[in-house]
């Protein structure tokens, strides 16, 4: 009976040796969700500030591209004395933003100031035309202080301005 005794004992320490050593070899599900959700976390704050870095980067290019539309503007007039009626007639047909949609250009002076754009006075931002991108969600309207033309890229008081509106 008691080499009976002996044995069982035995059984019983192999089999708990051999749990507690297969338990312990690897990760529990609880270090593993932890890990994923710190990845995720980290992930997701890595998208957004790339995010935020690409689109001031298109914002910048915008900006950019304003000013030098707006600087051939101003030679064609120096030549003519009269501002283009299109971006056309300055070899800028078609040119896009970096949102891949077509810049917005009126002429002022043959336009009359009906479709100028806006500041929150209902005044308008240029006397000579309007030249402007509408922004990462493509939406605008003439005051540029309503919510859908706060991203957009714009040339105000006749070019000494050119940012987003939501910094007019």
């Amino acid at each position: 009976e008691h080499a009976f005794l002996q044995e069982r004992l035995m059984k019983i320490v192999n089999t708990k040796k051999n749990h507690i050593h297969l338990t312990s070899s690897g990760f529990t599900l609880i270090e593993v969700l932890l890990t994923l959700a710190i990845v995720g976390v980290l992930s997701k704050i890595s998208l957004e500030t790339y995010q935020d870095y690409t689109e001031n980067a298109k914002v910048k290019l915008s900006k950019e591209q304003i000013a030098a539309m707006s600087a051939k503007i101003s030679l064609y007039w120096e030549d003519a004395r009269e501002y283009p009626d299109s971006l056309a007639d300055v070899g800028m047909a078609g040119m896009l933003d970096p949102w891949d949609r077509p810049y917005r250009y009126l002429n002022l002076d043959k336009n009359g100031n009906g479709g100028a754009r806006r500041d929150k006075n209902l005044n308008p931002l240029n006397s000579d035309f309007d030249l402007y991108s509408t922004g990462k969600d493509g939406k605008t309207r003439l005051p540029v202080s309503q919510k859908d033309s706060l991203d957009d890229v714009l040339r105000a008081n006749d070019g000494r301005f050119i940012d987003l509106a939501k910094n007019y």
